[in-house]
């Protein structure tokens, strides 16, 4: 949902509003020799933790370019757990919510202040690391200003990026018990409470009350509550033990538990049904034995396939002019087929299932052909939901549990229950795409309740019509992607769309000390219900129903301060609820805390340039429905950029311009980079692909925002080593290979003089190759990578993405890209002459344009 609240008086540019082992890392806090070792507290038993993969490996040392970035790790593997002991898996989805909370009450003292109980312990010093190094959470700055109407001013804002499903390793401490809640607030008991050891009483952080133990916390010295994990990291995880399965082992593969319902469009021409064959046998090959499996295509009628036939193709018709009825689907679930099944029993069967698709035969339009995909997913939905629906080794799931839809479309829905006309001319069409859209959104509800994700991955030429199929994937917790062809990429997202950890049933809670306010929040969810979670006396939490819990999503919160803040610190608590794989009751609770500070350099150098980029560029985007949209959205980041120079800068010397602060030098480059690129430039002209685009980045995590955002420009050297090079058309230079990172597609440049030395160029060709693969291995949706020769069309799409700063003077060039001072005179008039020129400001040019300064580069 998107509510916009409302917005204090003070004066502002028209912007739109906005598991388990003890870290030996102080900043977790280790125990000293006198107290409690590792793994001696209450439930605490040993952890087998994978290692994550590390990052790609260069020849060289990456030299630093003028903007930083942060490069994309792989992700970890699953984290397999000891017997009774759970994996807190992750995810990806849509939706925003912005809602004004209430303030929180006034504290009454210092954390780790004296105070006049005798027996008053404040938490151990060198446990109160502020958890900036937490992996879950990046906060736009790491200091908090003290001033109002600074810290509220809207051109830069102040914010934090949550990734609450993020896998990583070593997973956070796991308590087999029910978390500890303030009975005031609802905040949980945390590293930053102050414990009086004497009476085991703890005082919230948030609401700085008073809340007993019953006597769990009831100890002879402070060091003895090192036994607990929740009072010694920032991030712990709560199992419940009234819903975990006792010596419950999980499966080989942790990441696919539930079933995977592949649904697919029978009406595609020969072309594009050769390479989905290919694309769909790799995919069933890829699938671990115990995952089961089930097939259905749509036309104008759904067609449920049968394994219990053997070699023979058999399959089940239903019409798909209408939803299935509950007879049609007593008669499947409750019949001898078998629409279900586990790979290792029915991998040759749907090996011949794929090979006997045939093409489109009718001489229709792609775009005219009859598609039921909603009739279709609701007989899927009921399969899912009927008896036949497992895990293995005997143990039922409840309804429908971590179970996904993979929907491989390759035009619009045109027939049955939430289609639309063939034609957007047609009379009535914006009102059956808007009844449409509404059907298919209550459809994706349906889905998410039952804990299913529909994910619809769409190839070819013919126009889906992405605002109908859209509301489906998000409201379910899945994504729309969008595709060339059927092939190689098309074939990847098929495979890592699988393998996503989805948890589900996710609740997000946000908790916030020192009259601070959640006023926005961009992320995979909508507002949870009132009646949906549990309420306290005065509970100023922000609550955010999450449609899926995954890896790859992240939530971007934008908070202001109702007033000036007096104390010291400001403590910031993040917990998410979910049901994992298992159907275990996770409840992750993150808690934080930053130091307030009065000088505005202070502040300044304390901000986290790219994670306040991002966030900017969401609250941006967010705005940006349509091309108009777009347009508007362009001005306000000319105007945000002005007021953050006019508010935190200073008048340059004899001058009317103004220099943009130093300590923010790469934060107008990034925003620059999102005016022109896809999310809001021209760089794409078809609307749906934007609109696709833009629903990524807004529930993307970091690291793919950021790339997203800013791409990444690596120019490939002679002896096979890469220097990082920032991304402007400087390096399109005929004697190299450039490979251009920006998130979902990956370019692969060669320069004409490199390309007509055959031996040089297929070396450097590999190599690029090699390194996009690297620096994409993990990341969801996967990339196009796409390789072509300098003067060649496709070149233009790599191009266009670069700053023209070609159009500098000289010196300005040498000082933003120091590169250019290797090249002997003959390259670079070579260089020079390359260039053709277009209206396009340079970043240089761009910030004059706006009275201001360049920044010096970084």
């Amino acid at each position: 949902m998107e509510e916009t609240p409302p917005r204090p008086a003070h004066a502002s540019p028209p912007f739109p509003p906005p598991p388990r082992v003890f870290s030996p890392m102080p900043a977790r806090g280790t125990p000293s020799p006198g107290a409690t070792g590792p793994g001696s507290g209450p439930g605490h038993a040993p952890a087998h933790l994978s290692t994550p993969p590390g990052p790609p490996v260069f020849s060289s040392p990456l030299r630093p370019a003028a903007v930083p970035f942060r490069a994309t790790p792989a992700s970890p593997h699953p984290v397999p757990f000891a017997a009774g002991y759970f994996s807190s898996s992750s995810s990806n989805a849509t939706a925003t919510t912005t809602v004004s909370l209430p303030t929180s009450s006034t504290p009454h003292f210092l954390n780790g202040a004296a105070m006049p109980h005798g027996d008053l312990a404040p938490a151990p010093s060198a446990l109160q690391g502020d958890g900036l190094d937490n992996p879950y959470v990046q906060f736009s700055a790491h200091k908090v200003l003290r001033q109002k109407k600074l810290l509220n001013a809207l051109s830069l804002g102040f914010g934090a990026l949550v990734s609450p499903g993020r896998e990583v390793s070593p997973g956070p401490d796991v308590v087999e018990r029910d978390p500890r809640h303030c009975l005031n607030c609802g905040a949980y008991v945390n590293l930053y409470c102050d414990i009086l050891i004497g009476s085991g009483q703890w005082q919230c952080v948030i609401c700085k009350k008073l809340n007993g133990s019953e006597g769990e916390f009831l100890v002879s010295s402070k060091q003895d509550l090192l036994q607990w994990p929740e009072l010694t990291s920032t991030t712990v995880d709560y199992v419940q033990v009234g819903n975990r399965r006792p010596g419950f082992v999980p499966v080989s593969d942790s990441r696919v538990s539930g079933p995977i319902f592949i649904i697919i469009d029978e009406c595609l021409d020969e072309a594009h049904l050769q390479h989905l064959q290919g694309s769909l046998h790799a995919f069933v090959d890829s699938l671990p034995p115990t995952a089961k499996i089930g097939i259905i295509t749509y036309g104008r009628t759904v067609s449920v396939y049968d394994f219990s036939e053997g070699a023979a193709v058999s399959a089940d018709v239903l019409p798909g002019n209408k939803s299935p009825t509950h007879e049609s689907l007593k008669a499947l679930i409750y019949g001898a087929g078998v629409y279900l099944s586990p790979v290792h029993a029915s991998l040759p069967v749907a090996h011949i299932i794929f090979s006997s698709l045939r093409p489109y035969q009718l001489s229709v339009p792609e775009v005219s052909r009859d598609r039921c995909l909603g009739a279709a997913v609701e007989v899927a939905l009921g399969i899912i939901q009927g008896p036949s629906v497992e895990l293995s080794r005997g143990i039922i799931k409840r309804s429908g549990g971590n179970c996904r839809i993979l929907v491989c479309a390759g035009g619009p829905i045109t027939f049955g229950p939430g289609s639309v006309p063939y034609s957007v001319q047609h009379p009535n069409y914006a009102y059956l795409e808007k009844t449409a859209m509404k059907w298919m959104e209550s459809l994706g509800h349906e889905a998410q309740r039952h804990s299913t994700v529909v994910d619809i991955l769409c190839a070819g030429t013919c126009p889906v019509r992405v605002p109908v199929l859209q509301p489906l994937a998000k409201c379910s917790g899945g994504v729309l992607l969008l595709h060339d062809d059927f092939g190689e990429a098309f074939g990847v997202n098929l495979q890592r769309a699988s393998t996503r950890a989805a948890c589900s049933h996710g609740l997000f809670e946000i908790r916030c000390s020192d009259n601070m306010l959640v006023t926005q929040v961009i992320g995979p969810g909508e507002e949870a219900s009132p009646d949906s979670h549990e309420t306290f006396k005065h509970d100023t939490s922000f609550c955010i129903q999450m449609h899926s819990v995954e890896e790859t999503q992240s939530f971007s919160v934008s908070m202001e301060t109702k007033g000036d803040i007096k104390n010291d610190f400001v403590y910031f608590q993040f917990a998410v609820r979910y049901s994992n794989m298992y159907q275990a009751e996770i409840t992750r609770v993150i808690t934080m805390r930053l130091q307030t500070v009065d000088g505005l350099s202070a502040y300044l150098a304390s901000v986290q340039e790219d994670v306040a980029s991002i966030i900017i560029g969401k609250r941006t985007i967010l705005h940006a429905r349509t091309a108009s949209d777009a347009i508007d959205m362009r001005l306000s980041i000319d105007e945000r950029v002005k007021d953050i120079a006019l508010k935190f800068g200073s008048q340059a010397l004899k001058s009317k311009l103004y220099r943009f602060p130093k300590e923010l030098a790469s934060l107008p480059e990034c925003l620059f980079h999102l005016k022109r690129g896809p999310l809001l430039g021209s760089i794409i002209g078809h609307e749906d692909e934007k609109s696709v685009l833009r629903n990524l980045f807004l529930n993307a995590s970091f690291d793919l925002s950021l790339r997203m955002l800013a791409p990444r420009c690596i120019m490939h050297r002679e002896g096979g080593t890469f220097e990082e090079l920032p991304a402007y058309d400087l390096a399109i230079q005929s004697n190299a290979a450039v490979v251009l990172d920006h998130g979902t597609d990956i370019f692969i440049w060669l320069g004409a003089e490199l390309a007509a030395q055959e031996g040089q160029s297929a070396a450097a060709l590999a190599a690029c190759r090699t390194l996009a693969e690297e620096l994409s291995e993990q990341r969801f949706p996967a990339p196009r990578i796409l390789s072509f020769k300098q003067g060649s069309s496709q070149a233009r799409y790599f191009v266009s993405r670069l700053i023209p700063a070609h159009k500098d003077p000289t010196y300005e060039q040498e000082s933003r890209f120091p590169q250019l001072r290797t090249l002997t005179p003959e390259q670079r008039a070579r260089l020079t002459s390359s260039f053709i020129h277009f209206d396009d400001h340079s970043f240089c040019e761009w910030m004059r344009s706006l009275k201001l300064v360049p920044p010096e580069p970084s």
